[in-house]
């Protein structure tokens, strides 16, 4: 796409957003034009805004349930500190409820830190974040939603690792957790619990995330960056 391209999109975009019509990024060509974007500096400043402000409708118009920023990411941290908690208590128990303890705990973190995972390595590379939010029924998990402008305006290579983070933290809990149950003497079905969490949770993505979350968000930016 070149620039006269790209600002037709995007007027085309702000035309249905003044209409208050129902925003289909994807008809309209939304994607591609921010592909062109990317591709080059110039471009991102001078359309990171308008893209931020067609993203953020686009996203409100598709999102199942959305949260302000802080409020999820204060949830987000007290579910890290309750999913802890639950492990912890396991230490002075008696099994199978100290096991049944240290798997539900392990499931807890593990939906708690993905988001925190992106909002750390993001922040860290200058991004700002807009909501918590939930996308639909059929994919009910937390994620977090980036404000565009930032995005756009941070290097590909810091863009990929934010997308990254979220599925190495989920990926690495239930093995960390190996050390927990190690710790308090765990039945040998609570190991082979956590490693069947760990390895499905990698074969998941292998399967799923490269085709249509956070590892295609991933290779696609590694691609903007070379």
């Amino acid at each position: 796409m070149n620039r006269t391209e790209i600002e037709n999109t995007l007027a085309a975009a702000e035309a249905t957003m003044a209409e208050d019509g129902a925003l289909d990024v994807k008809t309209l060509g939304f994607w591609r034009a921010v592909g062109a974007v990317k591709r080059d500096a110039a471009f991102v400043e001078e359309f990171a805004d308008r893209i931020a402000v067609i993203d953020r409708r686009a996203f409100e118009q598709w999102a199942l349930l959305t949260i302000p920023f802080m409020v999820g990411t204060v949830l987000a941290v007290l579910g890290t500190l309750g999913g802890l908690a639950v492990i912890a208590s396991a230490y002075y128990v008696d099994d199978p409820l100290a096991a049944l303890l240290l798997i539900a705990g392990t499931g807890v973190l593990m939906v708690a830190l993905h988001g925190l995972g992106h909002v750390v390595v993001g922040r860290a590379a200058g991004m700002r974040f807009t909501h918590w939010f939930v996308g639909t029924i059929a994919r009910p998990q937390p994620g977090v939603k980036v404000d565009y402008a930032t995005y756009l305006r941070t290097p590909a290579r810091d863009r990929a690792r934010m997308h990254a983070a979220g599925a190495v933290v989920t990926k690495a809990v239930p093995f960390v957790m190996l050390g927990a149950a190690w710790g308090m003497g765990a039945p040998w079905w609570a190991w082979a619990a956590l490693l069947l969490i760990g390895t499905g949770s990698i074969a998941t993505d292998v399967l799923w995330s490269t085709k249509s979350s956070d590892w295609k968000k991933y290779a696609r930016e590694m691609r903007y960056a070379a």
